[in-house]
């Protein structure tokens, strides 16, 4: 009963992970076009998400867990021409979030195959346990 817990377990806190990656994702993707309000104010910040190995000692092993979602301040932000907006500066150009569409899709895509992988890994265990209880009717 330990090991299929414990097969279980490792699969079912990588789809959580990944459903969180999903969510951060989302949230940068609906805010991609939030400009700034006025000159002065900043736009939507991308936010990022990190993961860390944490061992769950009780079982023996290694479970994903999110360690932090934080705001990326390695992104610049983009300036978009834009002279009748609130948020333009002097020269016209109103301050974008630093999104980008591209990388954000790609990062979905990539979440999405976890997410994935994580739950055939389930299926192909529970279809084992399943044969294995077959043949021993």
């Amino acid at each position: 009963m330990s090991e299929m817990w414990n097969t279980m377990a490792v699969s079912a806190y990588g789809m959580k992970a990944q459903g969180e990656r999903t969510r951060v994702i989302s949230e940068n993707i609906a805010n991609a076009n939030t400009a700034a309000i006025s000159p002065d104010a900043m736009p939507y910040t991308r936010k990022v998400i990190t993961f860390k190995n944490e061992m769950d000692k009780k079982q023996g092993v290694d479970l994903v867990k999110v360690k932090d979602i934080s705001a990326d301040t390695k992104s610049e932000y983009q300036l978009k021409y834009m002279p009748d907006h609130p948020g333009a500066n002097a020269a016209g150009y109103v301050k974008m979030p630093n999104v980008n569409m591209v990388v954000e899709l790609t990062d979905m895509r990539e979440a999405q195959r976890s997410y994935e992988a994580n739950l055939g890994m389930m299926e192909n265990y529970r279809n084992m346990s399943m044969r294995t209880i077959d043949m021993l009717q």
